[in-house]
């Protein structure tokens, strides 16, 4: 390879493979066998951005081999400290040597030394022959490597672009004159992770403070007379320490490795090992960024890709697919376009027992899209369109048809995310009756941490890859078309095919659904039946007032504008607010509000809130500028968002509910989220009023569990003292606070049932001394005694948390009241950060799952009891652990009644009383 550049990337793999692993620490990557992929997804992006973006000529990666080193031989207690690998970046290993080999790239390792020392050894051989040489690293301890020619690499990350770090980022970040000084600067501050000891006493900052003063660590001892107290004594007593700690850090430039240029260039991949392992590990989205491939799932590689066994005991009568072999050649697929075929159609319709149906329109939004046409499928391999005319009334006039399968009650209907079709055909006069399978639902219970969609589920249970949407209307933005550009000729066979796929995924979900009691009742009793239960609130909508809203726009703008001028006075000059850069100047270059202030990787000042939060009591401006920030937010996210996304058809807002994502069950809404207004501040508060009634008739009734999360946990644990908290009607934060800080419940003051309020909720999530003490500024020590006496008052508690963990570990899963489980393949990982995470949900999963469920089953009822008693009033949102209504006012006894007691008596037979906060209101903020 000739070229006039030569450069060459050399990549620390264990540095970027643990960086990859916990980038997805809190929502992992795994495949359909079960395989945790975050480590080799995230390793391989990075290898891609490497060789896309960056266009090396030479190209390397350097690996640890497990064993001891020359370092253990100094120091026998070298990295002693580590926690164990995690299992899943154990299995990953094997996986990212093949990709890497897959990429034709060399992989560089010598028994006995660190990939540290090998990349350490290459670059400086490298930079005398003449290449520029980038260290791609997260890992610290290269910067004592940079010099003019050999720069460090942090790659791209969470959106945030890659870093190139040089000399003089080197000497900024570490606070040195030349990047060696790196070295002391380990030596005399240690390093926790690999057990390099450095000299007691001395941190961070006093490290810097000396090294400017004394160059090194020898130069530190040899004037360790000028030093005073304790400092002094540590540096005489640990003097060879200090010495020891500075040669561990150190990364050799002479290991036995050689360097061949020809041997590093960068190739071709092997598309064949690639496309084979990319397929095991589901890679759809890189395999067509790097391999410009569609792949599938890969369940010939081994069974253990097909989770499911076959549909021998499917109670339907059509035959079983044959899953392994979707043949699209060998499928009918007929397009139903006149009177006389559309008759012949319905009347075999009606024969069936089991159909599944899919509607094709011009939007994802239901609530403003049309309808396209509709698909129809009840034996693999055979599936039914019926187009339908732009007009409206035509539209309407051909469904008229369909009404009697609509309604027909011995039917079964199926479909993937039944709720989108239910809710298009409500706008055109359709009520969807009868028992319902949902394949989306489905699997989201039988495998709650994978995704739903149903191009996904074929690919990974069908060996099948569906036809894209983007074949036929384009890919996604401004210039997408839609469903109705599509000739019929060309939307027949994809909506036929929605419908055939989705009916094959029914005869794999429906007998694994019935395997499990739990599973069983779950689906049918809860997902089920609340989907059309949340289908009519998503249609039914809910008005707001956007004079109310224009006025708090207003009201929040000129807030703005005085804080903006009282800003600017304490600063002493105008500038951007918006601007970080700008800001960042004012704060800590002219205010000087920190000594050491907090940079980005672009070397710009940190002005993010988490940042301007710990800043808060430093300058007065700070607080200023975080309320500013809040109303901004507020203004833009809220207040002048939500008049644009009212609906023409009725004028009315239309939030979506997810119910397929959360694995603890709990709901999420968006477009609009109305549950993430914020109603801790009075100004988010303020957006509640606008969301009114639907007629002067009408009032909003809001219903709101009190305390349920704490009120289960009491349940859960069984806790005596917590129990009778509750069953005697005290406030269960002032009662904790009398508890645990030894007082009198009248001596107790707002700040004891604050800090108790926090330990509280905070038990439930497993929060730590540490995060205690974050959360309620004070000492961890402080926080540890408040934890240490809840537990003694609340024994109970302790013991759950203990059994739940065990449990976990024990089962692999935990299980709410009504038996949703939720899986925590971590919960016996060896790495205790890992592990922890694992724990806390443990926990928490219980808790907040069985909240979660217990509300589900009052919407169910309490929408039964309103249809079977004919009340006009409408369940219109659900957030969280409050239900609201838009409500007749002649109603009101009535609905009060039965939402009081569907909610309290949502689980039977609880020992903790459960109270249900209830009130109306002309407006959602005077109801609640």
């Amino acid at each position: 390879m000739s070229t006039d550049k030569k450069t060459l990337y050399l990549l620390d793999a264990y540095a970027l493979i643990y960086r990859a692993y916990y980038a997805f620490i809190r929502a992992p990557r795994v495949n359909s066998a079960g395989l945790n992929t975050s480590a080799m997804f995230g390793f391989t992006n990075a290898l891609a951005d490497i060789i896309n973006n960056h266009k090396p000529t030479h190209i390397a990666v350097g690996f640890d081999i497990s064993g001891p080193t020359f370092r253990n031989d100094d120091y026998p207690a070298y990295k002693a400290n580590r926690e164990e690998t995690p299992d899943d970046i154990k299995i990953a290993i094997p996986y990212i040597r093949q990709i890497i080999e897959g990429f034709n790239i060399p992989i560089l390792e010598k028994e006995g030394f660190e990939a540290d020392d090998i990349i350490g050894t290459i670059a400086k051989k490298a930079e005398i022959e003449g290449f520029e040489v980038f260290m791609v690293t997260p890992d610290k301890d290269f910067g004592q490597l940079v010099t003019e020619h050999i720069k460090i690499l942090k790659p791209a990350r969470m959106g945030n672009g890659s870093e190139v770090m040089g000399i003089k980022e080197v000497c900024e970040k570490f606070g040195v004159k030349r990047p060696e000084q790196v070295i002391d600067m380990l030596g005399l501050w240690g390093d926790a992770v690999d057990n390099i000891p450095g000299i007691p006493g001395i941190g961070e900052k006093t490290a810097k403070k000396l090294l400017a003063e004394y160059d090194s660590v020898e130069g530190l001892i040899a004037n360790a007379d000028k030093l005073k107290g304790k400092q002094k004594e540590n540096v005489i007593k640990f003097a060879e320490q200090g010495l020891l700690s500075k040669k561990l850090a150190t990364i050799i430039l002479d290991a036995p490795v050689d360097f061949n240029p020809k041997e590093l260039e960068l190739e071709e991949p092997n598309k064949e090992v690639l496309r084979e392992l990319f397929s095991i590990l589901e890679f759809r989205t890189i395999s067509e960024r790097l391999l410009g491939e569609k792949i599938q799932a890969n369940t010939a590689a081994g069974d253990q890709m097909d989770l499911f066994s076959s549909v021998e005991n499917s109670d339907t009568d059509a035959e079983p697919a044959s899953m392994s072999d979707f043949d699209a050649s060998a499928v009918k697929y007929n397009t139903i376009e006149t009177k006389d075929k559309r008759t012949t159609f319905i009347r075999d319709l009606m024969k069936q027992k089991v159909v599944c149906f899919d509607t094709e329109t011009t939007s994802v939004d239901a609530n403003s899209a049309e309808l396209v046409g509709m698909s129809f499928s009840w034996k693999s391999g055979e599936a039914y369109y019926i187009p339908l005319p732009e007009n409206e009334n035509g539209s309407k006039f051909i469904l008229k048809d369909f009404n009697d399968f609509f309604a027909a009650e011995n039917i079964l209907k199926i479909g993937h995310n039944l709720k989108y079709d239910i809710t298009v055909l409500a706008w055109y006069g359709i009520e969807v009756k009868g028992k319902m399978f949902d394949t989306m639902l489905a699997h989201y219970l039988i495998q709650p941490d994978m995704k739903h969609n149903m191009n996904e589920l074929a690919e990974t249970y069908l060996s099948y890859r569906p036809i894209s949407i983007e074949t036929l209307i384009g890919k996604k933005g401004k210039n997408q078309g839609s469903m109705r550009d599509v000739p019929v000729e060309e939307a027949a066979p994809y909506a036929c095919e929605d419908a055939d796929i989705t009916y094959r995924l029914y005869e794999k979900f429906a007998p694994e659904i019935e395997k499990e009691p739990g599973l069983k009742k779950l689906f049918y009793e809860i997902e089920m039946p609340l989907m059309p239960v949340l289908a009519r609130m998503e249609f039914c909508g809910v008005k707001i007032d956007t004079d109310s809203l224009a006025e708090i726009s207003k009201n929040l703008e000129i807030e703005a504008l005085k804080l903006e001028e009282e800003i600017y006075e304490i600063a002493g000059t105008n500038f951007n607010l918006a601007s970080p850069k700008q800001l960042g100047i004012v704060l800590f270059e002219d205010l000087k509000i920190a000594d050491k202030p907090k940079k980005t990787k672009t070397g710009q000042y940190s002005t993010n809130e988490e940042t301007l939060l710990k800043h808060a009591d430093d300058h007065p401006i700070v607080g200023k500028i975080l309320d500013f920030r809040q109303i901004m937010k507020l203004k833009s996210t809220y207040v002048d968002a939500l008049p644009e996304l009212v609906n023409p058809r009725d004028q009315r807002i239309h939030t979506t509910y997810m119910q397929a994502v959360a694995a603890t069950g709990r709901l999420s809404s968006q477009n609009p989220n109305l549950q993430n207004i914020p109603i801790r501040t009075e100004r988010g508060r303020e957006v509640r009023k606008a969301f009114i009634p639907s007629s002067a008739d009408r009032v909003i009734f809001a219903a709101d569990y009190s305390q349920i999360e704490l009120r289960l946990m009491a349940e859960m644990s069984g806790d005596i003292a917590m129990l009778e908290a509750f069953t005697s009607g005290e406030d269960i934060h002032a009662a904790t606070a009398a508890k645990v800080f030894n007082v009198d419940s009248k001596d107790v003051d707002r700040e004891m049932r604050s800090k108790a309020k926090m330990v509280n909720f905070g038990i439930i999530y497993g929060i730590s001394a540490f995060g205690l003490a974050q959360r309620l500024g004070i000492s961890r020590t402080e926080a540890s005694e408040l934890i240490e006496n809840y537990f003694i008052q609340y024994p109970g508690i302790k013991a759950y948390m203990d059994e739940s963990i065990e449990r976990a570990r024990k089962n692999g899963y935990v299980e709410t009241i009504l038996k949703r489980r939720r899986y925590l393949s971590d919960i016996n990982s060896r790495n205790a950060t890992v592990r922890g995470f694992a724990e806390r949900n443990a926990i928490n999963a219980p808790i907040q799952g069985s909240a979660a469920d217990m509300i589900k089953v009052a919407m169910i009822k309490v929408d039964e009891l309103f249809k079977k008693e004919g009340i006009k009033s409408n369940m219109i949102l659900q957030v969280h652990d409050e239900l609201v209504f838009d409500a007749e006012k002649s109603e009101l006894d009535k609905i009060r009644v039965i939402v009081e007691r569907e909610m309290r008596q949502a689980i039977p037979q609880l020992k903790v009383p459960i109270k249900v906060d209830m009130d109306t209101g002309d407006n959602w903020l005077e109801a609640h």
